[in-house]
């Protein structure tokens, strides 16, 4: 055994998030986002690496399966589908910017597979015809009406 090689017992490792390559990567890949996007990724890629920790995997050795895995736990601990696939987008990015800066050579999640959104709106509308009828109300109604309108 090489006494300087960490024992890799579970509770025993070092978290990943602590080490200098992994900081200096979270913190790169987070300074080209403005405030509001950058406290929602850190989110995000805290939750990742807070998984990866209890797993005992490295961020930089992690595999797309890990990924896929961590994006089940999340759709069982009740998660919507919209915030599953932020948190993917998220890791996807964080990889892209890592194999950019060549701090590994291929992201794990360059294929990962996303939830399906529906983006189709639920909300109640005006078709084509209630919208004519709606402009015509309002242009007989006059000039601040239709304007309005």
């Amino acid at each position: 055994m090489n006494p300087m090689q960490p024992t890799l017992v579970p509770g025993a490792l070092t978290p990943d998030f602590d080490s200098f390559a992994v900081r200096q990567a979270i913190a790169g890949f987070l300074a080209g986002y403005g405030d509001i996007t950058r406290d929602a990724y850190s989110l995000d890629l805290r939750q990742w690496l807070g998984w990866c920790t209890s797993h005992d995997l490295r961020v930089f050795a992690v595999k797309r399966a890990h990924i896929e895995l961590f994006a089940r736990s999340l759709e069982q601990d009740g998660k919507a589908r919209a915030t599953v696939a932020r948190r993917l987008s998220t890791i996807a990015g964080f990889y892209r910017y890592c194999v950019e800066e060549q701090l590994i050579p291929v992201s794990p999640a360059v294929h990962l597979r996303r939830p399906k959104l529906n983006y189709e709106s639920n909300a109640a509308g005006l078709d084509r015809n209630e919208l004519g009828m709606f402009l015509v109300q309002a242009g007989l109604a006059g000039g601040r009406d239709h304007g309005l309108a």
